[in-house]
């Protein structure tokens, strides 16, 4: 069917067997499948088609055509070529070389086939003795779970033994408890009754105590009401007679503070009085407090301030962000503030902005800002409230002497850092 699909294509129109002529335009291989069996009629019955094929087995096997042509059979020749080119050639005794190829092809099919059937034999021998192998594994492992169960089986009787005994023993446990809770209920209900009655005891005599106690509230409301009415007149009296002493005096308003004589002796030009701003700020509770004084002064180691809050910073920056702060803190809490920066290391003095209400010293090039805070603190009257911000040890003990209260740097950092 091969060599006559191939030699179909190759035919000139009119040399086409009439019934092949709706194959020929199709390829070998479409027409091998397509047209087997009308193929296979012409070269049953179109001799002229089939001397056509012939040729063409002539042309492609020619050794095997010459060969079959003389009557020989090549020894190494494959018997399907052999008998289809002896069905196409039809030389003397075309019939018998194809009985003799089919025969072969047979003897050759029924070999490949006992050669698969062995081999199919020896793949279930291999698959049958794996699977022994994995059902002796599988017996093993049943029978090691079936020891284990039996093992488990024998541990779980146990305890439901052991459990059984523990239940008999809280059963018997329950019924002590119980009836210790009957002698229990019994004497709770006894004690209670006793303690009723001291209870009803106590609440007279709570009573009784109540009454005493609300005499004597009243009768000291009523010696408190008389001392209050005669401190009330001491003190009037006091304030009119400071009153009338003004008067008498004829004293002017204050317009001095004893930081003002301090900063006066430092020389001119070391504490410029400059218009600044102010800013707004929630106040820690503790510096809110001691602001609250009335009259407080609050005195403010300046460069020990800043250096622990922004030490980073140029010296410039520093004080304008302390002074910013602190006239702030001025314009909120209306206290006396002096705040006082090393100036033994100008050569000039600095025109540094004050806010209002921040009275701005250097020290003087001989002295340390921290001999300016003593004769700040010495300077003021006893019993007037000195607040002095510094974190130097030094200046803390020396200002506590003389009456200051004396509180870190960080406190005033951490109020001035909610502005």
């Amino acid at each position: 069917m091969a060599l006559a699909a191939d030699r179909l294509g190759a035919l000139a129109p009119d040399e086409v067997p009439q019934s092949l002529r709706p194959f020929a335009r199709f390829t070998p291989a479409r027409r091998a499948r397509l047209a087997a069996a009308p193929i296979a009629a012409a070269l049953e019955t179109d001799e002229g088609f089939r001397n056509q094929v012939a040729e063409a087995v002539r042309t492609a096997l020619p050794d095997l055509a010459a060969a079959l042509e003389a009557g020989v059979v090549p020894a190494a020749a494959d018997p399907r070529d052999v008998a289809a080119a002896a069905y196409v050639l039809r030389p003397d005794g075309w019939v018998d070389l194809v009985r003799v190829a089919v025969s072969s092809l047979q003897a050759d099919a029924a070999t490949l086939e006992r050669s698969a059937a062995a081999a199919a034999a020896e793949r279930l021998r291999g698959q049958l003795a794996a699977e022994r192998g994995r059902a002796r594994t599988e017996t093993h492992r049943l029978r090691e779970e079936l020891a284990l169960v039996r093992d488990e089986l024998t541990r779980v009787r146990r305890q439901l033994r052991e459990a059984g005994e523990r239940v008999k023993r809280a059963e018997t446990a329950a019924k002590a408890a119980e009836r210790a809770a009957d002698e229990a209920r019994s004497e709770a209900a006894a004690g209670v009754a006793t303690a009723d009655a001291e209870l009803r005891r106590l609440r007279g005599r709570l009573s009784d105590a109540e009454a005493a106690v609300e005499t004597a509230r009243r009768t000291a409301r009523e010696g408190r009401a008389i001392d209050d009415v005669r401190l009330r007149v001491l003190l009037d009296t006091v304030l009119d007679a400071a009153a009338g002493l003004r008067r008498e005096l004829a004293l002017p308003p204050l317009t001095e503070r004893p930081a003002d004589l301090i900063a006066a002796g430092l020389g001119p030009g070391e504490a410029p009085d400059v218009q600044a701003r102010g800013l707004a700020a929630d106040d820690p509770v503790l510096l809110d407090q001691l602001l609250g004084i009335p009259q407080v002064h609050l005195v403010v180691d300046g460069y020990n301030v800043t250096k622990e809050g922004y030490g980073a910073q140029p010296l410039e920056a520093q004080r304008q962000r302390l002074l910013a702060g602190l006239g702030g803190l001025a314009a909120q809490t209306r206290a006396e503030i002096t705040c006082v920066f090393d100036g033994a290391e100008r050569a000039t003095p600095l025109a540094v902005p004050a806010p209002r209400g921040v009275r701005l010293l250097f020290s003087a090039p001989d002295e340390l800002a921290d001999d300016v805070i003593r004769r700040l603190v010495a300077a003021e009257p006893p019993g007037r409230a000195v607040i002095v911000v510094s974190s130097d040890r030094e200046v803390a003990d020396g200002v506590r002497a003389c009456g200051a209260r004396a509180v870190p740097a960080a406190l005033l950092l951490r109020r001035l850092d909610r502005c």
